[in-house]
């Protein structure tokens, strides 16, 4: 399994104060993606010029702003099957979430720290 992103991932019900702060810090909106998981969640990709990378994820799913690692990876149930081994488990058993682009899950470490796992489909 290869690691192709590792980077924070923040989840928050209000993503314009935080998309703010960043682009203030000098990062920039790379990418957009909205409807993940069918719901009215939408990921916000910013990379500012020194090629550092940070996710916001708007969902009303979280209780307030909570920090996640995202680590894109070329084998999805690899990693899975990886984290699994050292105790994580699919937060909320949420499964394997499919956006048409990827396929993604959150796994939560036994000491509750989490790692969004994602594999983006090659075309």
């Amino acid at each position: 399994m290869k690691i192709t992103t590792f980077n924070p991932l923040i989840f928050t019900k209000d993503a314009k104060p935080l998309i703010e702060l960043f682009e203030a810090l000098g990062f920039e909106r790379t990418h957009t993606k909205s409807g993940i998981n069918s719901e009215d969640t939408t990921n916000f990709r910013m990379k500012n010029p020194d090629g550092f990378h940070v996710d916001i994820t708007r969902t009303d799913k979280t209780p307030g702003d909570r920090c996640s690692i995202r680590m894109n990876v070329d084998n999805y149930e690899e990693a899975f099957k990886l984290l699994k081994e050292h105790g994580f488990e699919n937060y909320q058993n949420l499964g394997a979430v499919e956006t048409g682009s990827s396929t993604l899950t959150i796994m939560k470490a036994p000491t509750g720290f989490s790692i969004n796992i994602s594999e983006h489909k090659k075309k």
